[in-house]
């Protein structure tokens, strides 16, 4: 378990900036295999079967629903999970996708 898990998604108030590249590069060490275009963070994750990766997702759902930050979801090709994370409110990264990137991360 890493710090990131440890702490709960907040909203975001109107005019927060988002993250700057070297705060991103830093919390991208805290996370495992996320990659960025620095106004968002994605994954993809493997599953053996479609109804792996299903259970994945819904495991997903859960966990944004509780934290209030919710993540773009893609299946595809049958057993890949497509995971993005962005603060849309701020247009880019905010702590809180690093906080479910962590968090999805220990599921």
């Amino acid at each position: 378990m890493n710090d990131l898990t440890t702490k709960t998604c907040t909203a975001c108030e109107g005019g927060t900036p988002p993250l700057d590249q070297t705060k991103i590069a830093s919390l991208l060490t805290e996370v495992t295999n996320w990659q960025t275009d620095n106004t968002k963070i994605f994954k993809t994750f493997n599953f053996k079967d479609f109804k792996t990766a299903i259970v994945f997702v819904n495991k997903i759902v859960a966990l944004a629903e509780k934290e209030n930050h919710h993540p773009d979801l893609c299946v595809h090709d049958y057993n890949q999970v497509t995971v993005t994370l962005s603060t849309h409110n701020i247009n880019g990264l905010s702590l809180n996708d690093f906080i479910m990137a962590s968090k999805i991360d220990e599921l």
